[in-house]
């Protein structure tokens, strides 16, 4: 065991190693020009490695054409991620004596910086838990003017590697020197624009609807990318989208209280139950050593080799539940707000409790799949996505039953409907469906409208909701967790209700679902 003074002598040499790499790193400009921009930033995190996330939120703003500094990306990205306790704000570098016109420039940016480390954005920070993606899209919308006001873009092609060693030991010496390895007149003109888009900044900052970011930060994001950043882009966008956010906001709390049951396990926990050709080397029969290398050579080609093999458990995957949504022009306004919030409640209920969730929009088509992916959902989809092209139900069915043929389980599936009271599906269509899958439908009347359609005997289960009910928020919650607590993926009863106001749904103690 080496003794202290050689411990030191070895971490010396680490760190002098770690040191040499990260120099030989900062002599390309593609590293050398966006980590110099930190010569301006005036946060500072606690971690050195927080800001390993700022890489990711700087390239994916330059592939959505938002084309800024590395440190106001990193500035402002931290102020909405990171709590208070967290960072600190203040200049890295001392440019009084240096250059005092840049001085100025970065007194004033820091000025910006500050008044938006006071919004309500950033205080609450910490309770959002927004993720990349997520980020990124409330930068472009905070940031995006700055950038479409620059002319030239920067001197170099940034390309920062995720290497949070980058980050460590950034003194004001190196970030200076750093900073002068480059030309940095795009730079100054960014800060110089942040400083002048001071008032459009803050209210932007202050305009963030942080319900829809609370939202996106219960219920997940299942899908990331730029196509998923451009839908977020919309859906914080779409004046809509906050009635739809208002309402699941107010009915998802009962739905995550529920819970995944646990599953009995059927795997032996000691000892072998057999032979076998496929394993692991640990469990090889040790008997096969005694071949000589060209017959154990052959066995192992041939697949001939004996394992000892354990009992295999074959968990049965959660059932199948196609979610489809109306999107036709019979569903605008409180419909609309009341089918995607349903959806989306739903969907986060049977994730819960281990079903497989995918949603549908349909109108006079049957639209593209999007898939929950663990125990997110595909929300900003739902939130933003518009239907135009007319309406079409035994189109719409006849195709979904096609697709369901030729993805048929062993596992019947479920389709979970939502829509309104004029769905004229022809009888033979919903017949064929029926023999294929479960059907649970949610229907929402007009004003003094009635349910007059023939195929409702053959529905597993529908609800009837008034427009009445739907146009008051109170009655409207309630008519939605009384549809939430009969939804379930176990097998259980058909159940049929028709909410109005005033009316007291009965809830029933077994599921709708046959089995």
């Amino acid at each position: 065991m080496p003794c202290p003074s050689g411990q030191r002598r070895l971490q010396r040499q680490r760190w002098g190693t770690s040191f040499g790499q990260v120099a030989a790193k900062l002599q390309s400009s593609e590293v050398a020009g966006p980590l110099g921009t930190l010569a301006l930033s005036q946060v500072k995190p606690h971690s050195s490695t927080a800001s390993l996330r700022a890489i990711k939120w700087h390239d994916d703003l330059r592939r959505l054409g938002v084309e800024l500094p590395f440190c106001i990306v990193h500035d402002f990205g931290m102020l909405l991620t990171a709590g208070r306790q967290q960072l600190e704000l203040g200049p890295r570098c001392n440019w009084s004596s240096q250059d005092p016109g840049l001085a100025e420039d970065c007194r004033r940016y820091h000025d910006v910086v500050a008044e938006a480390h006071q919004s309500e954005a950033a205080r609450r920070a910490p309770q959002l838990q927004m993720s990349d993606d997520l980020v990124t899209v409330v930068l472009a919308r905070v940031l995006g003017d700055v950038a479409q006001g620059l002319e030239r873009g920067p001197a170099y092609e940034p390309r920062l590697p995720l290497d949070g060693s980058l980050f460590e030991r950034l003194l004001p010496q190196r970030l200076m020197q750093l900073y002068r390895s480059v030309d940095r007149t795009f730079e100054q003109s960014a800060i110089r624009k942040v400083a002048r888009t001071r008032l459009l900044i803050l209210t932007l900052t202050d305009s963030l609807d942080l319900d829809t970011l609370r939202l996106f930060g219960m219920v997940g994001l299942s899908e990331g990318g730029a196509l998923a950043q451009v839908e977020l882009l919309n859906s914080l966008e779409a004046p809509e989208a906050n009635d739809v956010v208002n309402f699941s906001l107010e009915i998802l709390p009962s739905v995550l209280e529920t819970k995944a049951k646990p599953a009995a396990s059927t795997v032996a926990a000691f000892g072998y139950s057999g032979l076998g050709r496929r394993g692991s080397i640990d469990n090889m029969v040790l008997t096969e050593l005694a071949w000589d290398d060209l017959e154990l050579t052959r066995r192992i080609l041939n697949n001939e080799v004996l394992y000892y093999a354990r009992e295999q458990q074959h968990e049965d995957e959660g059932r199948d539940h196609l979610l489809l949504i109306d999107a036709s022009a019979s569903m605008r306004g409180d419909r609309a707000t009341f089918a995607r919030a349903m959806a989306l409640a739903t969907g986060k209920k049977l994730l819960l409790e281990g079903a497989q969730v995918v949603y549908r929009f349909f109108d006079s088509r049957l639209y593209e799949a999007h898939a929950a992916q663990g125990q997110d959902l595909p929300t900003a989809y739902l939130l933003s996505f518009k239907g135009e092209h007319g309406r079409n139900p035994a189109r719409v069915f006849s195709e979904l039953i096609t697709l369901l043929d030729l993805n048929r389980h062993a596992e019947v599936p479920v389709i979970h409907l939502f829509t309104h009271a004029a769905l004229y599906i022809p009888r033979e269509i919903v017949q064929q469906l029926r023999s294929i899958a479960q059907i649970a439908a949610v229907f929402m009347l007009p004003s003094g409208g009635q349910l007059n359609l023939d195929y409702l005997d053959l529905l597993n289960a529908h609800w009837v909701v008034d427009h009445n009910v739907i146009s008051r928020s109170n009655e409207r919650a309630d008519a939605a967790r009384t549809i939430l607590d009969d939804v379930s993926p176990s097998p259980g009863d058909q159940q049929r209700a028709v909410i109005t106001p005033g009316s007291q749904a009965h809830k029933p103690s077994t599921s709708w679902i046959e089995s």
